[in-house]
């Protein structure tokens, strides 16, 4: 995805007023949850007496309501969007609430083209959108209050949701005002708040939707309900890619409840009154499949493909630096590996689901989705209407990780619905959620590092030999390199004299996706292990190593310094051993050091991570620590248990038995500790998960002597010998 240009402001200014002055704008969504369901409980009205721009409600009892044009799938920007609304706004917290977004150009991702949630982007993409949105309507509260009061602009002052003249201490309330403020064009610059006078962004304050999801009001994909709804489930090829040859669906259709069997090439939809029943019918279902190609495939043959491809094949340049083949003549020691990183699934909480209302005039969507105007235009091509009257309701989403960007089970319900003339809401078992993702590519990594007779790096060569996710999107061209491939490895911010990565793009057939922090999951992985290697042939402390060769990367260094002193380096707690990576991507820079223990058995505990982040400027601190946490978890569930495998064409993993996640009493204690920092905001969601395993694998060495070279870490390697 290539950067776009902060969006013009007056792009998502509304222009048109209803009678009376007051623009009203709302968004009548028939979600209800079962826990709304059996209390009783109804939505409250959102704030719609004065809609100046597609972001900012206000109601005349002073109450606003920010849309949010992102998502929310864990990670706070439901309220740390409106954080910055408020701030600048200025209005009391405890009035502000928000509203999700319906799918509208208004509100596209400036750093990603489009209305998506993603790559850690949100704060990044909106903190400025935001102000000078917010700044605007209170310049035109302001301007109308002096109209009102007869007084200068300049002698008035917006203060918790009030204007005031300060000279004579008469005030008037933003609910006071609207009227008036409707009438006022938004100025096309509004001054903006001193950072100094902030007060909410950089505070620590309670998430927004936390009280709604603890007493099950929240609305997630699963939760929607709506009259007439029917239930569908749907019957894949067990086999990558296979298609549907025959079906015999007589024993389906007598179950009970079942209404409709719906092919569709690359499945069979069971239709049903109730999602048991849509169940019992797939179970009855006997289709045969054509396997296609991918029969013959297995973990042992993908592997040798991306090995073969490192080896033989002359791959892209993705980054150069000096001339390393002259350099690898030169070094007095040389330090070669391969490191391996297995495909891995999303396993979101929430497994995949969607409701689909299909009519002739148009359509109704609703579900946890992470690109809204995507999902229009998919629903819009499949129904064959207009994306205009595609209605999208996007609900909370119980995990996203890049997953629901992909459109697959949007496309389940659209179909099914389109075919049946009813609403379907389509259920994806756990079994159909791990056996049917786009997976973090595998990795294959071979590298070679040199050094002088003094222990100085000479030379680094990294070979990447991986999947493409952006070449499947068609946002890379062949021939041309996948940077998320690449990302934190073509870049490495080590000043190694001679430096070479380059990348072969490997098309496995293995449908790959975005996960959790991308390229940057793997690329930590091999550079950051590999560099201990090099560290410990040159005889230097790990820490020690990395800093002195990261003089032209401050932040990178910063945070090292930062991990290494709050985990008092060098001195673990009794009976741990430690371990440090640090990383950068999506313009966040984490260090973490890891504290583990080794059993006999080559069991692995982490029983601490220390985890220094530099992410730029602060709006809500406490989500900051949040993703780190999560993503500390996310990524320590991989690293020491996911792994994806195939067999004759076959995901062999099913559900959390074979695809574990960390327990939780096999969390370690996590400390997060942010740098202050004024500088431009990064992401928070992703940049977490990068250095866990390198860490932890780091740490593995110092306790065994072993190197771990290929994930997820397994016991039986580290076992100490009878």
């Amino acid at each position: 995805m290539t950067a776009k240009p902060e969006m013009d402001r007056r792009s998502f200014l509304k222009a048109s007023l209803a009678a009376g002055g007051a623009l009203v704008v709302g968004m009548n969504i028939p979600l209800v949850t079962r826990a709304e369901e059996r209390l009783g409980i109804k939505p409250p009205e959102p704030a719609a007496d004065f809609q100046p721009n597609a972001f900012i409600k206000i109601a005349k009892d002073g109450k606003v309501t920010v849309v949010v044009g992102q998502v929310e799938m864990g990670q706070g920007v439901l309220t740390s969007l409106p954080m910055i609304v408020a701030d600048e706004l200025e209005v009391d917290w405890a009035n502000v609430s928000y509203e999700s977004a319906p799918a509208d150009k208004a509100f596209i991702n400036p750093q990603m083209g489009m209305q998506g949630t993603g790559g850690s982007s949100s704060v990044k993409a909106f903190f400025m959108p935001l102000r000078k949105s917010a700044a605007a309507v209170r310049e035109m509260l302001v301007a109308a209050a002096a109209q009102q009061l007869g007084a200068p602009v300049g002698e008035l002052k917006a203060a918790n949701g009030e204007v005031v003249h300060t000279a004579s201490s008469r005030k008037v309330k933003y609910g006071d005002l609207l009227e008036a403020a409707a009438k006022i064009t938004p100025p096309a610059e509004p001054k903006l708040k001193d950072p100094k006078d902030f007060r909410y962004i950089g505070k620590g304050i309670k998430r927004l939707d936390t009280p709604d999801k603890v007493i099950g009001k929240a609305v997630f994909g699963l939760d929607v309900k709506v009259p007439g709804m029917l239930y569908a489930t749907i019957l894949r090829s067990p086999v990558i890619g296979g298609k549907v040859k025959s079906v015999d669906d007589a024993a389906a259709k007598a179950i009970k409840g079942v209404t409709n069997i719906v092919p569709l090439g690359y499945g069979v939809a069971v239709v049903a009154e109730n999602y048991y029943a849509a169940r019992r019918g797939r179970t009855a279902l006997k289709v045969t499949w054509d396997d296609g190609p991918m029969a013959t495939v297995s973990s042992e043959t993908l592997y040798a493909k991306f090995a073969d491809g490192a080896n033989k094949e002359k791959g892209l340049e993705a980054g150069k630096k000096g001339d390393v083949e002259a350099a690898k003549t030169k070094a007095a020691k040389t330090v070669e590996a391969v490191y391996w990183a297995p495909y891995l699934a999303h396993t979101c909480m929430e497994p995949m689901n969607f409701t689909a209302d299909v009519r002739a005039d148009g359509a109704e969507v609703w579900g946890g989705i992470q690109a809204q105007m995507q999902v229009q235009e998919t629903v819009a091509k499949i129904a064959g209407v207009p994306v205009e009257k595609v209605k999208v309701n996007t609900t909370m989403l119980g995990g996203g990780f890049g997953r629901r960007f992909e459109l697959d089970y949007v496309v389940d319900a659209t179909n099914v619905s389109k075919a049946v003339g009813k609403p379907v809401k389509v259920v994806w078992t756990r079994e159909d959620d791990v056996q049917n993702d786009f997976y973090r590519p595998a990795a294959y990594n071979k590298m070679s590092a040199g050094l002088d007779a003094s222990g100085n790096p000479v030379f680094w060569h990294h070979r990447i030999a991986t999947d493409s996710i952006m070449t499947r999107f068609g946002w890379v061209q062949p021939g041309k390199v996948d940077g998320s491939s690449v990302e934190g490895a073509a870049d490495l911010p080590y000043d190694f004299p001679n430096f070479q990565c380059d990348w072969i793009n490997t098309n496995s057939g293995v449908p790959v996706g975005f996960w959790r922090s991308v390229g940057s999951s793997h690329t930590a992985f091999s550079t950051e292990c590999f560099l201990d290697e090099v560290a410990a042939a040159a005889g230097k402390d790990p820490v020690a190593f990395r800093l002195a060769m990261l003089g032209n990367h401050p932040r990178h260094a910063g945070v090292v310094k930062l991990a290494a002193e709050k985990a008092n380096w060098g001195k673990p707690s009794a009976g741990t051993f430690q371990g440090i990576a640090v990383h950068e991507s999506f313009g966040s820079w984490v260090a973490q050091v890891a504290e583990v223990s080794v059993a006999k058995d080559g069991q692995v505990k982490v029983h601490r991570v220390v985890c220094a982040v530099d992410c730029g400027q602060v709006v809500n601190p406490d989500t900051v620590a949040a993703q780190m946490e999560g993503a500390i978890v996310y990524g320590l569930s991989a690293a020491l248990y996911g792994e994806i495998t195939v067999k004759d064409g076959k995901i062999v993993q099913k559900n959390f038995n074979d695809y574990k996640a960390l327990r939780i009493s096999e969390m370690p204690k996590v400390e997060v500790y942010i740098v202050p920092s004024n500088e431009k905001h990064g992401g928070v969601g992703e940049p977490g998960t990068p250095p866990i395993a390198p860490a932890v694998v780091n740490a593995i060495f110092a306790a065994t002597g072993k190197r771990v070279r290929s994930l997820p870490i397994k016991p039986a390697d580290l076992a100490a010998k009878a």
